[in-house]
């Protein structure tokens, strides 16, 4: 076969740009396949920016791409886009033919995540290695800078931001779905260049001039324990002495496991509001970082990126549910990654570490999660706490939270699943709740205030609130939290008393309770520097298991037992309502108000979900109670004191109201009874009768004929449909009963109504609406074959059955009052 007719670059991207228009994505895959095989990388390198554009879509959101994020299995697009696209496919064989060579492609500074684009408008380089060595300077002056990204980066870098940028979907379309095509790409990629077994496949094209260099700006004799930790990190670099990066052989191996890891968290999670940043950014954390650095611990502090700039930024970032899947997606494979970890090599010491010959790939799995991901996701979730709408929409981030907290859900055990729920947490992850105390105290702080402010009784917020609970009650978690406060809050001149002048092993002459009290000072110091790096030295840290928090939880307690009382009521109630529409209701025995059956309630009120959110709130507050050590003599007491106060009267109250000008006006009160669940108004259609939506049970043409005809009858006849209904006779009695709303007096106190509405719905009426229903044309229907079968023409069917609905109204006048009493 011959070989094709290679093109020159320019005239190959204007084929391919035409193709875009004219050719199914199958056959351009395959053409692009074809491509990329037979051409060299001197012509590749002129469609590579162009091809990322098209699949990623441009970074100013304008160019959609492919639209990974809306792409579902259901489509036949699928899985050609995963096998394009998949790390051993031909996008990647594409990448790594260029990064054999020495191209490199420019990303605009202005896309970078905010607070990386302050700290280098400032002059002043980011901590994070990914941005260094990497920065060009044209001629137009500063605002113009762009990063210099090698091939696997620029790939990498416009994969990422594809989450984040800003798109308009189509009508009814959203990305949030776990099976799209973009969410199955990033937990491809996850696995493939972060495996928990074996190492990462060799890239297929070899890089003999050494080209391809570790991101990170390490020699081979520095190991993971000192990475991105020393003191040098804490001080400014100014961006125009970047260092320079050495080719390391050992970091050869794991070079796009750390660029991959780098790009989605500085992408994804460094996004945070101006305080956050500028607490972060505090010198006085160098001072204390540099004091803990001469203190001699195998583990040395870490070190907060981007130190020393105080740039007065505000980003206005908000993710959504889509970007907080993603992310939790990140977070349980990170964690599976960092368990796969050979026992011998996680008990082993980081001083030991440099003596052996331990893998680069086994390092990195030792110091993933603290190195990487930690600081960043805490502010990440810090701003999702404080900022997240109030609904069930929250659920996403909680579980991202929750999956961080809990690594030992991710050690790859097969566990039973009912077992799970008790299982002690073991003794082994201490250290991580030490070196992770503000995940544990700080965010269920924050948690706890969203939870008092949300709807309990909607079982969303109970399911989420029972989650929280139950992760905390774990057996021996509380234990691990409050030994980490107790650590925290030992006095600094207590510990230095403690230290010794030297460190000698038993052996020197030393003694085995120095190297206790050095154990304890390490581990005083370690969680001492968390804090302070993530929340500054000046923070003023709350305790979980102190008083004030204490009252706190008393709270919240006080919201579920409300909350419990209030689903209770609602549940009764709509038992009360099934159990009168009996079968007598067929028979125009029941209720003849449409507003049954527009009552505004949702599927989170059903009965069911009703009876789900009381076993929430109950094994909610059993778990609260373990966690805090509650009296339970004492919670049912304030428990039965909050329904001693709330009789059956009080509950059927309105929420605290004023009388307006124009009908009820909510106060204050009002406003928070409505939000705890404590009082709610009778919400009902409170329009014209006649003008509410057309139900599924009536016929539409019907509804709006009869209503014509009501309308024409009315009009002509109301003065004496007024009169009639205003005799206080039995004439009159009779009147209301067949033409006045007969609930229009209760309905007056029950919402907050107009009171012109109130008087022209008052007024008589004739009715025809009930005649457009699916039941009463059946039942019309059964009278007249009846009727037939007994002999009955047409006509005298229909005297009967007006003559029936006569008496029947003469029975329920006489005898109503006497019949709503029994």
């Amino acid at each position: 076969m011959a070989a094709p007719t290679l093109q020159q670059p320019s005239f190959l991207l204007a084929n391919l740009k035409a193709d875009t228009t004219t050719k199914p994505l199958l056959h351009r895959c395959q053409d692009l396949v074809k491509i990329i095989d037979d051409y060299p990388a001197k012509e590749l390198h002129a469609i590579f920016p162009w091809l990322v554009e098209t699949v990623f879509g441009s970074l100013d959101g304008i160019i959609a791409g492919w639209n990974l994020r809306l792409l579902h299995s259901r489509s036949h697009e699928y899985n050609i886009v995963l096998e394009f696209l998949k790390p051993s496919g031909p996008m990647m064989k594409l990448v790594y033919k260029l990064q054999a060579e020495e191209y490199k492609y420019e990303i605009p500074v202005n896309y970078l995540p905010g607070p990386v684009k302050a700290c280098i408008q400032e002059g002043v380089l980011p901590d994070c290695p990914l941005f260094h060595n990497k920065l060009q300077f044209p001629l137009s002056g500063v605002l113009t800078l762009n990063l210099a990204l090698n091939p696997f980066e620029f790939f990498m870098f416009n994969f990422a931001y594809c989450l984040i940028t800003p798109k308009s979907y189509p009508q009814g379309q959203q990305g949030s779905s776990t099976d799209s095509a973009y969410f199955v790409l990033v937990d491809t990629y996850l696995k493939y260049f972060l495996p928990s077994e074996g190492s990462v496949p060799p890239s297929p094209f070899s890089d003999s001039r050494g080209s391809v260099t570790a991101p990170s700006p390490r020699s081979s004799s520095v190991s993971f324990a000192g990475y991105g930790v020393h003191s040098p990190s804490l001080l400014k670099h100014h961006i125009f002495h970047q260092p320079s990066v050495n080719a390391d052989p050992a970091a050869q191996e794991i070079w796009r496991s750390e660029t991959l890891l780098q790009m989605f968290v500085e992408i994804w999670l460094h996004h945070y509001s101006l305080e956050m940043y500028q607490k972060l950014q505090s010198p006085q954390l160098a001072l204390l970082q540099y004091r803990l650095s001469m203190s001699s611990m195998p583990c040395q502090p870490y070190a907060s990126p981007g130190s020393g700039t105080r740039h007065t930024y505000q980003e206005p970032f908000s993710p959504t549910e889509e970007h907080v899947l993603v992310v939790r997606l990140l977070v349980k494979h990170l964690h599976a990654f960092s368990n796969s970890l050979k026992p011998e090599q996680l008990s082993s010491s980081p001083s030991a570490h440099s003596h052996t010959h331990t893998s680069p790939l086994e390092e990195f799995k030792r110091v993933v999660v603290q190195r990487f991901v930690q600081q960043k996701l805490y502010l990440f979730l810090q701003n999702c706490f404080g900022h997240w709408p109030l609904d069930a929409s929250f659920r996403a981030v909680l579980e991202t939270w929750l999956s961080y907290i809990q690594p030992w859900r991710y050690t790859g055990e097969k566990t039973n699943p009912q077992q799970d729920q008790n299982r002690t947490v073991p003794d082994k992850w201490e250290l991580f709740v030490q070196e992770n105390l503000l995940m544990y105290t700080k965010l269920f702080q924050v948690f706890l205030n969203r939870a008092v402010r949300t709807d309990l009784v909607n079982v969303k917020n109970a399911l989420m609130v029972f989650r929280v609970a139950k992760v905390f009650a774990q057996p021996n978690l509380a234990e691990m939290i409050q030994k980490g406060e107790q650590l925290f809050l030992e006095p600094e001149h207590v510990l230095h008393h403690r230290q010794p002048r030297g460190y000698l092993t038993p052996s020197q002459g030393g003694s085995y309770v120095s190297s206790k009290q050095r154990v304890v000072t390490d581990m005083v110091f370690r969680v001492k520097s968390h804090v302070y790096a993530l929340e500054g030295q000046d923070c003023q840290y709350k305790q979980m298991f102190g008083t004030e928090l204490r009252g706190a939880v008393m709270k919240l307690i006080q919201i579920i037992a409300q909350a419990r009382q209030t689903a209770k009521r609602i549940s009764d109630h709509s038992s009360m309502a099934t159990g009168n529409n009996s079968f007598m209701s067929w028979f125009g025995m029941g209720s003849s108000d449409l507003n049954n059956t527009f009552n505004g309630a949702e599927a989170e009120e059903s009965g069911e979900c009703l009876k789900k959110t009381h076993e929430f709130l109950d094994r909610a507050l059993e778990n609260l109670c373990q966690i805090f050590k509650l009296n339970q003599g004492q919670l049912n007491q304030l428990i039965s004191n909050l329904g001693s106060s709330q009789d059956d009267g009080n509950c059927k109250q309105l929420p605290d109201c004023i009388q307006g000008e124009n009908g009820l006006i909510l106060t204050d009160l009002g406003r928070k009874q409505i939000i705890s669940g404590l009082r709610r108004f009778d919400i009902r259609y409170q329009g014209d009768p006649e003008l509410q939506p057309i139900r599924s049970y009536e016929n539409a043409l019907l509804v709006r004929l009869l209503y014509r005809i009501s309308s024409l009858l009315n009009d002509r006849f109301g003065g004496h449909m007024n009169a009639l209904c205003s005799r206080p006779d039995f004439l009159g009695r009779l009147g209301r009963h067949y033409l006045a709303d007969p609930d229009s007096t209760t309905q007056l106190k029950q919402s907050p109504l107009s009171r012109r509405t109130l008087e022209r719905n008052r007024q008589p009426r004739l009715s025809l609406r009930p005649l457009a229903s699916y039941r009463t044309i059946l039942l019309l229907l059964i009278f007249y074959v009846l009727g037939a079968v007994l002999s009955f023409g047409p006509v005298s069917s229909t005297l009967l059955i007006l003559g029936g609905g006569f008496l029947l109204g003469l029975v329920m006048t006489l005898f109503g009052d006497k019949l709503k009493k029994h």
